[in-house]
């Protein structure tokens, strides 16, 4: 007879001994498992190009621009209609991405290395705001955007990331993310003081391995002008933190949460690699001037990733200034933190929140008590348009749909009866 409540600490005691450290940079082809050929990765669960999202078509007619499988729209849409590419989730392949999540061969990863079990997990580089790709935009502009990345950007950030590692310093994202907590971000859609952090833990190293005063100068503004850009890191983060749940036995804890823009899907870790999908649900944004609730794409993105860890919308009460970004009051932020807490197995003992007295965010999404009180998570999420080609029209408040955890529930309760 299998002890749920046992089996939850032990999955519990691993994800809080993680210890998630940055440790180097590569092209995905040559670093993430099973990418090979003609392949794009994706966030949320598995999908077909036929049922695929406005911003999730958009950025994989992107990335075939970008790996010049294509040299127009057209004959990118052809190919990917076809069965010359083949789409998979980033989750199935130790790797993470916002919004539209896509990978592609070429593209730059972030390598990071959870120390405590040897697992790794990748993310790309965070592309800034506005008209990207992960946001399902795909015009000369933001292809462009996404070469200087490859060519001046990650030469520029492995040198120093390898320059760090290899020294034995290896960036500890895990204390980033709780200093961070400490400065008013809330580490998913507000990421100032974790791209703060990481940007003093890298600029001597930077200065000290890039032989171009030109292409330092524009890194070191790049990075300062896009507060997003630990987001991706934080993501990968608590992927490699929260994989290793998938191999306890009996554990009702959720270890993946993720949204392709059509379904929304979880992983349960009593019950290993099956996903757990329904629709996804339609988030409640505060919108940028021009656009209309009808523009905005049922919700996307792997990066329900940070809730699934214990940080984002769970630490909301952290960071009432996101509040001008994603709508509300910051009563409103730590309400939803507090009820998040009905949810969860435990109080995180990394990450706490000043505004409470210091308690550990709510850590541990249980599915057994999601059933039980009828409460599903909260994210705070940006929204891309619905539309492929028109990139971001906002942020805001979303709640999960319930059918994935119910689902899960009776999947969980067959095995385990």
């Amino acid at each position: 007879m299998i002890d749920i409540d046992s089996a939850n600490m032990k999955a519990l005691e691993g994800l809080f001994e993680a210890e998630p450290l940055l440790v180097g940079m590569g092209k995905a082809k040559d670093l993430i498992p099973g990418m090979e050929g003609k392949i794009l990765l994706h966030s949320g669960p598995p999908i077909e190009y036929e049922r695929m999202s406005g911003p999730l078509i958009g950025a994989v007619t992107g990335a075939a621009l970008y790996e010049g499988w294509a040299s127009s729209v057209e004959e990118a849409r052809e190919l990917l209609g076809s069965s010359g590419i083949s789409f998979e989730p980033c989750h199935e392949h130790d790797a993470v991405g916002p919004m539209a999540g896509v990978i592609s061969p070429n593209m730059p990863v972030f390598v990071i290395e959870n120390k405590s079990s040897g697992n790794r997990a990748y993310a790309t580089m965070n592309e800034g705001l506005g008209k990207v790709l992960r946001m399902g935009a795909f015009d000369d502009s933001v292809i462009a955007h996404l070469k200087w990345m490859e060519e001046s950007l990650y030469p520029v950030l492995k040198s120093a990331i390898s320059n760090r590692s290899n020294s034995g310093e290896p960036i500890s994202l895990k204390n980033i993310i709780a200093q961070a907590l400490h400065m008013g971000d809330e580490l998913h859609n507000r990421n100032k003081a974790g791209t703060s952090l990481l940007f003093r833990a890298l600029a001597a190293t930077l200065v000290e391995t890039c032989d171009s005063r030109e292409k330092l100068s524009r890194v070191l503004k790049f990075m300062d002008s896009n507060d997003h850009f630990f987001l991706n890191l934080g993501m990968a983060a608590a992927k490699a933190s929260l994989d290793p749940l998938g191999l306890i036995e009996g554990s009702s804890i959720v270890y993946i949460m993720a949204r392709n823009g059509t379904d929304f899907g979880i992983k349960v870790a009593g019950l290993g690699n099956t996903w757990f999908t329904c629709p996804a649900a339609q988030p409640d944004v505060l919108l940028f001037p021009g656009f209309n609730k009808s523009d905005v794409n049922p919700d996307i993105g792997d990066s329900a990733i940070m809730e699934t860890y214990g940080i984002g919308g769970f630490a909301l009460a952290a960071s009432p200034a996101i509040v001008q970004f994603v709508g509300g009051t910051p009563e409103d932020a730590t309400r939803y933190t507090k009820e998040m807490y009905e949810i969860c197995a435990a109080q995180n003992k990394s990450f706490t929140i000043p505004q409470l007295n210091f308690r550990g965010t709510p850590t541990g999404i249980d599915l057994l008590k999601v059933i039980e009180t009828g409460i599903t998570p909260i994210l705070d999420t940006g929204a891309a348009h619905k539309d492929p080609g028109k990139g971001q029209v906002g942020a805001g408040i979303v709640r999960m749909p319930s059918e994935a955890f119910a689902a899960a529930a009776e999947a969980f309760a067959d095995r385990y009866a």
